[in-house]
């Protein structure tokens, strides 16, 4: 092996530990143990779907969101209850939001709220794991995990403790009864994503 050979595996042995030594360097610091209250300013629930039988995607958000979570340090005693006010639906078109609150879709006025109340937590030291639980979508429960990492721990503004977590999972419409146009209008599997930070009570 030539001298230059060596020297350009050396310089890359030496990057591939400087990377390994960054990503644990950035890695989310463990939340500390405590109940936090969900901030509803810094929080947010998505979801998306496939437009005309999945054309394309189309995402909406919901604007009122709010809930507590329940942090240990071993991590399957942790828990997080969220509710989500379906009239807070925010497509940035008037009458879409209108026809998404209608009994077509989530019927905002006989089911006002969806929730989700976790029933089991796993969470690596990566900081990565799931969350399962029950959602109440359209008056109808049923068991959801979702895949769930924890973004970061820091102090706030005025020193308070804050945390932040990420959580996503894909569910069928239909099978919380909600099978208006599908699949043409829109497809069946629906993207959810919600996005936590969280204040030390």
């Amino acid at each position: 092996m030539s001298i230059s050979t060596t020297r350009r595996s050396m310089s890359l042995a030496i990057a591939a530990a400087g990377l390994a030594l960054c990503a644990s360097t950035f890695a989310a610091a463990p939340a500390p143990a405590g109940t936090y209250k969900i901030d509803a300013a810094h929080s947010v629930a998505y979801f998306e779907v496939g437009h005309l039988g999945g054309v394309s995607r189309f995402m909406a958000r919901f604007n009122d969101i709010s809930g507590d979570l329940v942090v240990d340090a071993a991590p399957e005693k942790s828990r997080i209850k969220v509710d989500v006010r379906t009239d807070s639906i925010d497509t940035k078109h008037e009458g879409l939001d209108k026809h998404l609150k209608s009994p077509d879709f989530f019927n905002a006025v006989q089911f006002p709220t969806m929730s989700f109340a976790s029933t089991a937590v796993t969470l690596n030291a990566a900081g990565e794991g799931s969350v399962a639980g029950n959602l109440n979508l359209h008056g109808v429960t049923k068991p959801v995990t979702f895949r769930l990492r924890h973004v970061g721990t820091g102090k706030g503004m005025k020193g308070e403790q804050r945390v932040g977590y990420v959580a996503t999972a894909t569910i069928k419409r239909t099978d919380f009864g909600m099978g208006y146009g599908v699949p043409g209008a829109a497809t069946d599997e629906v993207d959810l994503r919600i996005n936590i930070e969280a204040i030390k009570q």
